[in-house]
Order: C-alpha cells, then structure tokens, then sequence
C-alpha cells in the first residue's frame, strides 16, 4: 500500500513538473520568433535552468522571462518600419483607476497618441485595447517600471504576433504616483498640455488662484482612491480664483478647463489650508 502510495506521488510530481516545462517552454517561444527560437533552441535549455527558478509558485515569472531574452538578445521588440500596434490591458480591478494609471505610464515611456479600440467589462475582468503606430513594441520591462511607481505588476504577457499583445495587471496595491498636499504648502500648476492631477486627502479646503493673462473657465473634479467620482465642479465663467472645500472621502482632484487648456497661458496656483 504504501509502495503504492510513493508510486502515484512521483507519478503526480513527474507529471506536475511536466506541465510546468511545458508552461514556461511555451511562454519562452510565444515571446520569441519562430526562427530564432528554433536557431537558439540549445542556448535556450542553458539560460532557462534550473527552470523552477522562471517560477512563482506555479506560475510561470513572465517578467524574469522577458528580462532574460532581453538580456540576452533574443527579444524583439522593434519594427522594420512603423507597425499599427495593438494593446490590450486587463485587470480586476476598477476600470477608471486602471485606465488613468495605465495611459500615464503609456505617457511616461514614450507613447502619447493613440486611440481605443475597444473596452470591456464582465463580472471578473476588464479589458482596455488600444491601437497606435510604432516602431517598436512596448517593452514589458519598461512598462512595468513605470507600474512599480503605482504600486502594480505584470503577471502575464500574452503575445498574439509581433503587433498584438496584452498585458495583465495586478493592480491590487496601485496607486496615483501623486505627492500628497499639505496645508499651507502652495503648489504651482504650470501651462500643460493635461490636466493636473492632485493628491488632496491630506487638506480641507483648495483655493486656485488664476494669473491674469489666463482666460480660465474652471473644470474640477473630486475623486476617490478608486477614481469614483464625488463632485463636479464648472464654471462658464472666467474666473481668477476659486476656493473649494474638499468633499469628505476625496483623494484625488483634477483641475482642467471647461473649454480647452489652451485657456490656460500661464501658471495656476494651488493653496490648499486645513489638514484632516
């Protein structure tokens, strides 16, 4: 009996530890091209042993996968001329806060136009697609450095072909990577092409003070730490200064324009007062 106990415990663990070769050999090749993965096949077995090390529990460690391809030339990213690429991101968690954390970090490794193709939304996840022209596809490692600043992780990459990928994220610790105001500290908004994004969960009340070569038509909104918003605020006014109490369970505030930031020539200042 116990013979034949030790017998399908090593059966179950040959079997277990197959299946995981078998993970981490076909996420190594879905990331590479055909030809070079079959070309490099032998060098392959050296980089990826031992291969319990390319795991975390019993998911394959995407990232360190990429990293050594990348390291090792055997990941490639770039294009002979400029390709329509295709991105889809997916989380489980909240739709809003993981498109903003997700289009700032797009904005801070170099991709600033393009368009969304889809989104959708179901009972365990939500998938944002968008599509832009490149030269490159977006490297993981890049990305996910920029994901490290808002508290969120790669833990897969799906690669489709050479221009359709999809990431998906972790996002259960993210954050806005935004310092915190404090009372009596003035802050200076200069001219920008975005609206401004403020951590206001430290203050009680906010007064924007306009300069006088603006036409400022105030667009500011409170939100959350999930990005649900809490209030609205607009004015179809010019105006040079504004104070505003902060809703109870804000975080986050956005100041705009109703119209268009080109309203906005000049610096805005912010003087937040009252700590909580």
């Amino acid at each position: 009996m116990v013979k034949l106990f030790l017998s399908l415990f090593f059966l179950c663990s040959l079997s277990f530890a197959g299946e995981q070769n078998y993970d981490l050999d076909d996420k190594i090749q879905s990331l590479m091209d055909s030809g070079s993965y079959e070309k490099n096949r032998d060098y392959i077995k050296i980089l990826f042993s031992p291969k319990s090390s390319f795991y975390n529990k019993d998911r394959v460690n995407v990232l360190k996968v990429v990293q050594t391809l990348e390291e090792n030339g055997l990941l490639n990213l770039h294009f002979k001329s400029p390709r329509e690429l295709h991105l889809n991101f997916q989380t489980s968690g909240s739709p809003l806060f993981f498109v903003k954390m997700i289009s700032d970090s797009l904005r801070d490794i170099g991709y600033y136009r393009y368009v969304t193709e889809a989104s959708n939304l179901d009972e365990s996840e939500f998938t944002w697609s968008i599509a832009l022209t490149s030269e490159y596809a977006a490297n993981p490692m890049l990305l996910q450095r920029e994901l490290d600043k808002k508290g969120c992780k790669i833990i897969d990459v799906v690669k489709r072909s050479s221009t359709d990928w999809t990431y998906v994220i972790d996002m259960s610790e993210g954050f806005l990577n935004i310092d915190a105001l404090s009372s009596n500290e003035n802050v200076i908004l200069k001219r920008s092409l975005y609206s401004h994004w403020l951590n206001v969960s430290k203050v009680q009340h906010i007064t924007i003070k306009s300069s006088s070569r603006n036409d400022w038509y105030p667009y500011i909104v409170f939100y959350d730490k999930s990005l649900h918003l809490l209030e609205l605020v607009k004015k179809d006014a010019i105006q040079s200064q504004i104070t505003l109490e902060v809703p109870k369970y804000a975080k986050y505030m956005k100041v705009s324009d109703m119209y268009s930031l080109k309203n906005i020539k000049d610096d805005l200042s912010v003087e937040p007062t009252g700590s909580r």
